[in-house]
């Protein structure tokens, strides 16, 4: 006789565990079961069947793992735990007592510090696998750090997480690994490329920030010591492979002036060669920089190469090294409807020299903060700024000359305008304003900020004439989204993305509505000139009688018209002579009712009703052939379908859809472009 196996000792109920369970099993508190799972990183699952892995009949349980609890039962942050609980009840009792002496000395020397250094070993055994995971943590980071101080969010971890951060950024500005950046509503957009990873955080825009209690800032608190954690361990091993040593010196004076990056000082043996390094690369692109040798080895060389005849040969061989090494491949599509393979990015010395010949001056209006990040990335050496933004900065003053280009984000002003010029700096005594607002120095190029990011986007600088200050700026679209066939692309002309006769509808319903808004118009002018009401009873009576005869005729004509359906069918190429010549018929009635209306009303009917009847008859011939065009492509649709399976044809259903509705918003889009460009042009 086979052995009975006991309920809920295999199976899903062996697999897992409730989180009651798991609690009284480690025998911890709930927040501290909570601040284990997210250091070990092991999170709730969601069984098959909820009936059989549960051994209650509450429906809304959590489950976990069995193996993961039975692995955190060996974990040595349990014992930390332990001794703060351990260490909180004496100083809970010291302080019932009233010895607030022996509760500080308890709080001070007693309370156990928690480190992290072995989680992060054991969850990222690689370095690799650390920059995988860095995403979360600077977008967590970041946000952390432009927070206000308040009781949930003390300032050690606020100034922790700016020194990280601002240390990650030295180490992009030094080797040149950022790429794109995207300023959207929630923030802007980084994305960096670190030993072939791309890492992509976010980074909120510097508002006040109101701190609500509907976040649990305890969950987050514990988020953050992991990631603090993780980045100092990121940022010592990427420090350490440059060369240069970590963490870097901090000036506490500047940054408390508003120095921000200024404040770190990189210290190592490849901090001098780094400028050098650009030159040479930049210098190498132009083709300005040759490897010499000393000359008499070269003389020689030159020589023996000479004698054998290999001149040409070795010359050939460089032109086609120094075109593969210099340039990136570029995919380039086989057929205009094949697909768009994706470009290759930058390299890491054309984004260092993107902006290394120019000299930068922010004002006071525009972002410092990420405009000095992106700028440095990409090569820019000297930045000024107001000396109200802080300290760090190459000059104060605005009207350097050695100054190329100023970011400005203020529309163009009258001088009545402007504000006055303070007393002081018409004196002199101001040194670092001696620029009127509103005035440009001449040979310097103003942009707005959009510039700077559009052109490390493209890779390349675009014309700044275009986002000069107080233009309208072409659209700021994300780098990571390539347009698509049939989408909306706000780059491209209406022409190129309208459909066939779209264009021509689009202008015949404009000239109607404004033919509609004209007749209301009149309406009201009329109606505001009646003043006699006898008059106005009498016109009304007499329209009556003559639309009774009019719908009396009407009926005659649709009981002719019921008459002629009745005939036999004459085959498809007859319908398109007999729709025409219906459109042919309504026309004419039409145009004899009007005929009647104006002889009752005592009106000419002049000639340009009937151009105006032309005009119409023209647009329901094209409405009619475009919807016989679409009648035409649904009717082959169908018979397509026909020849499908149940499941092809449920999958070409839903590409469809998609694809009606991306139209559909497409349209949208154009229309309210359409409408943007007259009234511009108006």
């Amino acid at each position: 006789m086979a052995k009975i196996k006991k309920k809920g000792t295999s199976g899903q109920a062996k697999n897992y565990i409730t989180r009651t369970q798991a609690v009284r099993k480690l025998q911890i508190s709930l927040p501290d079961f909570r601040r284990l799972c997210i250091f070990k990183g092991i999170y709730p699952r969601e069984p098959r069947n909820k009936k059989k892995a549960s051994k209650t009949s509450t429906p809304s349980t959590t489950f976990y793992y069995t193996k993961d609890i039975q692995y955190l039962l060996h974990e040595p942050l349990l014992r930390k735990f332990r001794e703060q609980k351990a260490v909180a009840k004496k100083i809970a009792r010291s302080l019932g007592r009233g010895e607030v002496g022996d509760a500080a000395r308890f709080e001070k020397n007693h309370a156990p510090k928690i480190t992290l250094d072995h989680v992060i070993k054991e969850r990222y055994p690689t370095f690799i696998d650390a920059l995988r995971d860095l995403d979360d943590a600077l977008s967590l980071l970041f946000l952390f750090a432009n927070l206000p101080s308040t009781a949930h969010v003390p300032p050690k971890t606020i100034s922790l997480c700016q020194r990280l951060c601002h240390e990650f950024q030295h180490y992009l500005i030094a080797t040149n690994s950022l790429r794109k950046s995207f300023l959207s509503i929630k923030g802007i957009y980084y994305q960096a490329t670190i030993q072939g990873q791309d890492i992509m955080w976010l980074v909120p825009y510097r508002f006040v920030q109101r701190v609500n209690g509907d976040v649990d800032y305890r969950i987050m608190a514990t988020f953050v010591q992991f990631y603090t954690t993780l980045l100092g361990f990121v940022n010592y091993r990427l420090y350490s492979s440059l060369g240069l040593r970590y963490p870097p010196k901090f000036d506490t004076r500047s940054d408390e002036n508003g120095a921000e990056l200024a404040a770190f000082t990189l210290e190592g043996r490849t901090v001098d060669n780094a400028p050098k390094a650009i030159e040479a690369s930049s210098a190498k692109s132009n083709g300005l920089v040759n490897n010499e040798a000393p000359r008499e080895i070269q003389d020689k060389v030159d020589k023996v190469i000479k004698a054998a005849g290999l001149d040409r040969e070795t010359e050939d061989k460089n032109v086609e090294v120094a075109e593969n090494t210099d340039a990136i491949d570029k995919f380039e599509p086989t057929a205009p409807e094949a697909d768009t393979l994706p470009q290759p990015d930058l390299a890491g010395s054309e984004a260092g020299s993107l902006f290394v010949p120019f000299v930068f001056y922010i004002s006071r209006e525009a972002p410092k903060a990420p405009l000095e990040f992106i700028l440095r990335a990409f090569g820019c050496k000297r930045i000024g700024w107001d000396a109200v933004l802080g300290d760090g900065a190459f000059t104060h003053d605005e009207s350097d000359p050695r100054i190329t280009h100023q970011i400005v984000d203020r529309p163009a002003l009258p001088e009545s305008s402007l504000p006055a010029i303070p007393a002081a700096a018409q004196n002199g005594e101001d040194s670092a304003q001696k620029v009127n607002p509103g005035t440009r120095v001449p040979g310097r190029t103003y942009v707005q900020p959009q510039w700077v990011w559009d052109s490390i986007n493209e890779g390349k600088l675009l014309r700044p004439d275009l986002y000069a200050p107080g233009a309208t700026l072409p659209p700021h679209l994300s780098p990571w989204v390539k347009p698509t066939r049939g989408a909306y692309d706000p780059r491209a002309s209406l022409a190129e993305q309208e459909e066939e006769g779209e264009a021509e509808i689009a202008a015949e319903e404009s000239e109607e509505d404004e033919e509609m808004e004209d007749a209301t118009e009149e309406n009201k002018k009329a109606a505001a000139d009646s003043k006699d009401e006898s008059d106005a009873e009498d016109d009304a009576s007499e329209d009556e009688s003559i639309n009774g005869g009019m719908d009396v005729a009407a009926t005659d004509e649709d009981e002719s018209e019921s008459e002629e359906e009745e005939e036999d069918f004459g085959g498809f190429e007859d319908n398109e002579a007999e729709s025409e010549s219906e459109d042919e018929e309504e026309s004419a009635r039409t145009q004899h009712q009007k005929e009647l209306e104006a002889e009752a009303a005592g009106l000419p009917f002049s000639a340009s009703n009937s151009a105006g009847n032309e005009s119409t008859k023209k647009k329901s011939s094209l409405a009619k052939k475009m919807a016989a065009k679409k009648r035409k492509e649904e009717e082959e649709l169908e018979r397509q379908k026909m020849m499908m399976s149940r499941k092809k044809r449920k999958l070409l259903e839903k590409m469809l859809y998609s694809n009606k509705k991306q139209s559909e918003e497409a349209a949208k889009l154009r229309s309210k472009r359409r409408k943007l460009e007259k009234t511009a042009q108006a």
